[in-house]
């Protein structure tokens, strides 16, 4: 497996083995986000691993809500058009061969009904959203701290080591 997550196996794209940093790859069709492949440091410890973790599953959940929620959208959407365009008589395209667009104001009572029908799975997801968001920021926040007080006191006993040698000469 050589550190990478289950999870990457879904991405097109693949950093190279010396990679020292996050890969963003292209917007995904469906869920229209860009997936990350966070990497993975040789020495991470555990709560930076826990953070890296927390945040490829909160990743992974963001991309199947967004592909999950894109493709009803825009099924229902064109249901929607399609049943407009029946009741005024008209067909999907033009005599050209275009496709007929509904105006915005036709479009607007399908957003309204749109929104309204998922307000509830809507208000769901974001207060996952923002439990998740909260909990990664926490982690991060622990894992800055935890860095800063490790290189402050490899500072500090570094300095103590250069001054003890100094001082016996």
């Amino acid at each position: 497996m050589n550190g990478v997550p289950v999870s990457e196996a879904k991405y097109e794209f693949t950093p190279s083995a010396d990679s020292t940093k996050n890969w963003i790859g292209p917007p995904d069709r469906l869920s229209n986000l860009r997936p990350i492949i966070y990497h993975i440091p040789e020495n991470e410890s555990a709560l930076e691993k826990r953070l890296r973790c927390l945040r490829q599953d909160t990743d992974d959940w963001n991309h199947k809500f967004w592909t999950k929620q894109n493709v009803t959208f825009n099924k229902e959407k064109d249901d929607f058009i399609l049943a407009q365009l029946k009741s005024k008589g008209l067909s999907e395209r033009d005599k050209t061969g275009r496709k007929i667009n509904l105006t915005s104001e036709e479009m607007a009572v399908f957003y309204k009904q749109f929104l309204d029908a998922n307000r509830r799975r809507h208000s769901d997801y974001n207060k996952e959203w923002y439990r998740r968001n909260f909990a990664i920021t926490v982690l991060m926040s622990r894992v800055a701290i935890g860095s800063a007080w490790t290189r402050l006191s490899e500072r500090k006993s570094g300095r103590k080591k250069d001054t003890s040698a100094t001082d016996t000469q």
